[in-house]
C-alpha cells in the first residue's frame, strides 16, 4: 500500500476562481499566473485547465515558459521578470513569448536585438512597490524609444505591483494608483496593475489586463474578506491518513523536545506528512486540522515525515481515518490553507508552493 499523503488537485475549482476574477473585472481580461509550477499545483495540469477560458499565462522566467511550450500550451505567455541575460531574447522569440521590460541594460538589450517579429512588451513602472521597474518619470523616455523600434516592440502595456491592495488601509494604495493613472494618461497606455487583491477588492485599478495568481488556487489574500473573496474554492486538498494511534496519560510529553504534554488522558494520532513534504515545521500546537472530517488540532512538533494530532474528542477516528491538512474533506467541510498558514506565522503562498515533489498530485475535473 502507498503512503497515504497525496495532494488532490481540483481543477474545477481553479476553472471557478478564475472565472470569479473575470466576474470582478468584467472589462479586462485576465492572464492567469502559474508561476512557481502554479503556486505548487502543477503548472501544466494547470493551464490545459484553463486553455480555452484564459486569453494569456504569465510565468516568472523563460524556464518555467519552456515547460509550459514543451506540454504544447500555445497561448501567450507573459515572462513577469522579463529576461535574465540578453542571450534569452532568442528563445522569447522563439517561444513567442511577451516580456516585461523593467530596467534599462533589458531595454538596451531589447533595442539591439533583431527579432523575426516584434516582441509584445510590457513596461514595468515602480509606483512605490520599490522592487523592479522604472522610476515614473523615466517611463516616457522609455516608451518613446520603444514605440519609435517597432522592429522590436509591440502591442506596449504599462503594468506595475501594488504593495498594500490586500490590506484595508487604501492611502498607499491610492497613491501608487494616482500616479499610474497620470502616467497612462499622458502616454495613452493601457495598464496592467491589478493582482489578487486588487482584483478582487480594488476596481479602480482593473485596466487592461489584470494578473490573478493565488486568489485562482482559492487562497484569499485579503486582510479582511469580502463577498467576492469568500466565494473562492479551495483547488488544493493536502490528504493523508492516521498511519498509528497512542493511548497516554496525563503529563506525557509528545514529539521532539516534549513541546506539547497531554493535559489529561489523550488518544494522540500519527500522521503521514512532515517537513520533509513541506508542511510547516513553523506550526504551533493548536495548528488546525481535519481527522475523519472534524476539526482537531496537531500536538507536538512537526516531524520530518510524520506528525502528531490530538484524538481524545473523536473517538471514532482510527488508523487508516481521513487526515486533511488544508483542503476539503470527504464530508464537505473546509480547512483554509489562510488559516494553517496564520498558526505557522506564514502566508498561503509559502505552503502551497512548498509542498515537495515527493507529495504524489492527483488531478480531477478542468473539462469544459
Amino acid at each position: 500500500m502507498a503512503r497515504p499523503l497525496i495532494a488532490e488537485i481540483d481543477l474545477d475549482a481553479l476553472r471557478h476562481n478564475y472565472r470569479l476574477a473575470c466576474e470582478r473585472s468584467p472589462d479586462s481580461r485576465c492572464v492567469a499566473v502559474l508561476k512557481a509550477d502554479a503556486y505548487g499545483h502543477g503548472a501544466v495540469p494547470c493551464a490545459r485547465a484553463l486553455e480555452g477560458i484564459a486569453p494569456a499565462f504569465a510565468v516568472a522566467c523563460i524556464e518555467e515558459a519552456v515547460v509550459l511550450r514543451e506540454a504544447g500550451i500555445d497561448a501567450p505567455i507573459l515572462l513577469l521578470e522579463g529576461i535574465f541575460e540578453a542571450a534569452e531574447l532568442a528563445q522569447v522569440d522563439d517561444l513567442g513569448l511577451w516580456m516585461t521590460v523593467h530596467s534599462d541594460w533589458q531595454l538596451e538589450a531589447l533595442l539591439a536585438h533583431r527579432p523575426a517579429g516584434p516582441i509584445p512588451v510590457w513596461v514595468k513602472v515602480d509606483s512605490g512597490m520599490h522592487r523592479l521597474g522604472f522610476p515614473p518619470e523615466a517611463v516616457e523616455a522609455v516608451w518613446q524609444r520603444l514605440r519609435e523600434a517597432p522592429a522590436q516592440a509591440c502591442d506596449l502595456h504599462l503594468m506595475s505591483h501594488f504593495a498594500t491592495a490586500d490590506l484595508e488601509d487604501s492611502a498607499y494604495f491610492e497613491r501608487q494608483m494616482a500616479r499610474l493613472e497620470a502616467l497612462a494618461d499622458r502616454l495613452g497606455a493601457p495598464l496592467c496593475l491589478a493582482n489578487s487583491p486588487a482584483t478582487l477588492a480594488r476596481p479602480r485599478a482593473h485596466g487592461a489586463w489584470n494578473r490573478p495568481g493565488v486568489m485562482l488556487y482559492g487562497s484569499d489574500p485579503l486582510e479582511v474578506a469580502n463577498a467576492a473573496s469568500r466565494r473562492l474554492a479551495p483547488v488544493m486538498t493536502l490528504r493523508s491518513a492516521i498511519i498509528a494511534v497512542r493511548e497516554l496519560p496525563a503529563g506525557e510529553p509528545v514529539g521532539y523536545g516534549g513541546r506539547w504534554t497531554t493535559p489529561r488522558p489523550s488518544r494522540i494520532g500519527v500522521v503521514a506528512a512532515g517537513y520533509g513534504d513541506g508542511y510547516d515545521r513553523h506550526a504551533v500546537d493548536g495548528t488546525p486540522v481535519l481527522v475523519a472530517g472534524r476539526r482537531t488540532a496537531i500536538a507536538g512538533k512537526v516531524s520530518m515525515d510524520m506528525l502528531t494530532v490530538d484524538l481524545t474528542d473523536i473517538p471514532e477516528a482510527d488508523i487508516a481515518s481521513e487526515v486533511v491538512l488544508w483542503g476539503r474533506a470527504s464530508n464537505g467541510e473546509v480547512l483554509s490553507v489562510d488559516e494553517v498558514a496564520r498558526h505557522c506565522d506564514t502566508i498561503s503562498y509559502t505552503l502551497l508552493s512548498g509542498v515537495l515533489p515527493r507529495v504524489p498530485r492527483r488531478y480531477h475535473g478542468g473539462q469544459s
